[in-house]
C-alpha cells in the first residue's frame, strides 16, 4: 500500500468515527418507512416521549415560587449582614487614616500653568476654582480702572 493510500484510508476511517461516534442521540427523529397510520403513531409516540423527557429535566432543576423567594431572601439578608458593617468600617478607617492632600500655597509651577488659549472668563489667566488668582485679578482690574 502506497503512503497517499495509506493517508487516505486513514483519513476516511477518522472522518466516519466522527460522524457516527461523534454524538449519540436518543430520539430517533424520522418515523420508519410503514404505512400512513403507523408512521403518524411513531411520530406520535417520539414527541411524547421527547416531551416526558423534557418535563423530567425540568422537574428536576425547577423549585416552587415559595422556595425561590425564600432563597432570595436569604441571600438579600446574607448581603445586608455583610456589606453594612464593611462599609461602616470602611468609611471609618479613611476618616481615620487617610488625609486628603490639599494644593499647596502660593504660585504653580511653570509646567501647570501651560495655556495654549485663554480662559473663556473675565480674568483669562486664572483657573475656575483658584479664588486667591481671582481676588488678585479682580483688585489689578479695580486698580486700572480707578488709574484711568
Amino acid at each position: 500500500m502506497s503512503l497517499a493510500a495509506a493517508r487516505f484510508a486513514t483519513s476516511r476511517a477518522v472522518r466516519g468515527r466522527v460522524a457516527t461516534g461523534g454524538q449519540r442521540r436518543s430520539a430517533q427523529t424520522i418515523p420508519r418507512l410503514g404505512t400512513e397510520e403507523e408512521m403518524k403513531a411513531e411520530a406520535v409516540a417520539q414527541l411524547r416521549a421527547r416531551i416526558a423527557r423534557q418535563k423530567e429535566i425540568e422537574s428536576k432543576t425547577h423549585k416552587p415560587m415559595s422556595e425561590e423567594l425564600d432563597e432570595m431572601w436569604k441571600w438579600v439578608k446574607i448581603s445586608i449582614m455583610v456589606a453594612a458593617p464593611v462599609s461602616v468600617l470602611a468609611c471609618i478607617k479613611d476618616v481615620l487614616t487617610i488625609e486628603h492632600d490639599h494644593r499647596k500655597p502660593g504660585p504653580e509651577p511653570d509646567y501647570m500653568q501651560i495655556r495654549t488659549k485663554p480662559f473663556p472668563w473675565e480674568c483669562e489667566n486664572c483657573a475656575l476654582f483658584d479664588l486667591g488668582c481671582w481676588k488678585q485679578c479682580r483688585a489689578e482690574k479695580a486698580a486700572e480702572a480707578a488709574g484711568n
